[in-house]
């Protein structure tokens, strides 16, 4: 029987974390669940990308909970500055190491060639499948690993900065593969620094730096009270076609992003 789908993936219960006895964040409390398409906002250092870890997994509570769903499948994106594009491999051999990575022989069978190219001609790039990585724009790299992450077939995918460094057609591209994903039933949670650009137009907002200081619909949160405490800076919030608009107070005409 399918689990509900409002029922948590991912629990961190006052949870603290940080690298060499250094906390990043301090008493988290955040339920993520299926039915999620939640973006992560604050400055640099907040402690985004270590909210991030802390859901997947792979950085351990220093104080607090982390509790998951049995069955839960995650899938990551990283921040596509952090990948080394020299790396000899191929677009379809990287998207397959979502399948191939922790076995013993690394070659992949016939069967998930076929899933990878199913999944390559759904994101629109199964012409680049044979293309060495480098090769790549931007927007086609972030889908490149939107496939490898789709290919483990996860309930949640988490993606850090997925905008980053893309143009703007290249930035909608995403979010509207993002949505699509989302509404055939994937929890996604998203780190940004775009307010604007994209963090407006997603459902549900998780404000942080140090510890969550709001979350919670962007009407809800998008608010100056809330965006001093985040960004350390007083920032004026403007309605444009019934959607929240920040402008830093000392530059009106300068949108956040």
């Amino acid at each position: 029987m399918a689990k509900p789908a409002t029922e948590p993936l991912v629990i961190l219960d006052d949870v603290s974390a940080g690298y060499q006895d250094v906390l990043v964040l301090h008493e988290v409390n955040l339920n993520v669940r299926q039915t999620d398409f939640t973006g992560v906002v604050g400055p640099s250092g907040a402690g985004k990308t270590t909210l991030l870890r802390l859901l997947l997994g792979t950085l351990d509570p220093v104080a607090g909970a982390r509790r998951t769903r049995p069955d839960l499948r995650i899938a990551y994106v990283p921040q596509l500055e952090t990948v080394d594009w020299n790396f000899p491999v191929t677009v379809m051999e990287c998207v397959l190491m979502a399948r191939t990575e922790h076995r013993v022989w690394p070659w992949s069978s016939r069967s998930e060639r076929r899933e990878a190219l199913a999944v390559l001609e759904r994101l629109g790039i199964a012409d680049l499948a044979e293309r060495h990585i480098r090769e790549l724009s931007g927007g086609q790299q972030q889908r490149m690993f939107l496939a490898r992450a789709l290919l483990r077939e996860p309930h949640l995918l988490l993606l850090d900065e997925p905008t980053s460094g893309v143009d703007v057609n290249t930035r909608h591209d995403v979010l509207h593969l993002l949505g699509d994903l989302h509404s055939d039933g994937m929890g996604i949670v998203l780190t940004t620094h775009d307010l604007n650009g994209m963090a407006a137009h997603l459902p549900h907002l998780v404000c942080v730096n140090g510890h969550i200081v709001a979350e919670g619909s962007p009407r809800n949160v998008i608010v100056p009270g809330v965006l001093e405490e985040t960004f350390g800076a007083r920032l004026e919030v403007l309605e444009h076609l019934g959607m929240p608009v920040v402008v830093d107070s000392a530059h009106p005409l300068r949108g956040v992003g």
